[in-house]
């Protein structure tokens, strides 16, 4: 049988306050048949997520710019690297360039809280709209919800892990987050039962490949999706044919 063509759209990759370089990510990502990765700088370079009332400093904003611009500065002959940007309180537009391929929004409930209200949450929301940026979300089920229907009603939002930190698959379903075309999800340390849920009710256009490296495998996470037993053009578009179908009309 023909090698499938696969994009891990979900890996964290940084050094500075953890020890995640490109160089160690890479051979587990060769070794799963990855032709290309979706790069993520790690929580901890972008704030405190232990202290719910962290506050910003000048500081954790260089430690933001120097974990977005090293994943901006890598390149591989062989792999297709994918940067997003990760964004905080800042709401650093001026930063934000067409070097990067997606946005990550990232909190949990006991972490420190994004400043909506923030104009500059507001301007930050247009540039993206501009770039035409896909925004990785992951948040609580409330402001999921609120950030897709009310916030950035015209945003292209993907969540991860079916939804599993985001108050949950069924949670998100009761709510019509699955049914709206500007949704996505990817596959990154979903449970078997949420995928063929999601896949029974919402079908595979809308469906990416991830890992979560190094809290998952890219080699397990490509196995598990293999376990399903869907159709090849099926396994094959959640490997890498959606993720490229957006990413090209993002940038079209």
């Amino acid at each position: 049988m023909a090698r499938y063509r696969i994009i891990d759209s979900h890996v964290h990759c940084g050094v500075q306050k953890v020890s995640l370089p490109f160089e160690r990510i890479r051979p587990l990502l060769v070794n799963a048949g990855c032709e290309g990765v979706g790069l993520i700088p790690p929580v901890e370079d972008i704030y405190d997520r232990y202290d719910y009332y962290f506050e910003d400093s000048p500081d954790w904003q260089a430690s933001r710019r120097q974990a977005n611009l090293y994943l901006r500065s890598l390149q591989d002959a062989e792999l297709k690297l994918y940067p997003y940007f990760f964004v905080w309180n800042d709401f650093a537009a001026a930063e934000l360039g067409p070097e990067f391929y997606a946005i990550k929004w990232h909190r949990h409930a006991d972490e420190p809280e994004y400043h909506y209200e923030d104009p500059r949450c507001a301007a930050f929301l247009r540039r993206v709209h501009d770039l035409g940026l896909p925004i990785l979300l992951e948040e609580t089920a409330p402001n999921t919800i609120f950030f897709i229907n009310t916030l950035a009603p015209q945003a292209t939002v993907i969540i991860p892990h079916l939804g599993a930190l985001n108050g949950g698959f069924q949670r998100l379903a009761e709510a019509g987050i699955w049914s709206l075309a500007r949704v996505y999800a990817d596959t990154a340390l979903a449970t078997l039962t949420d995928l063929r849920s999601y896949l029974d009710c919402y079908g595979s256009e809308r469906l990416f490949f991830g890992s979560d490296y190094p809290f998952g495998h890219p080699a397990y996470e490509r196995d598990k999706i293999l376990s399903l037993g869907l159709p090849r053009e099926v396994t094959q578009a959640i490997f890498a044919d959606n993720w490229l179908r957006l990413i090209d009309r993002s940038r079209s």
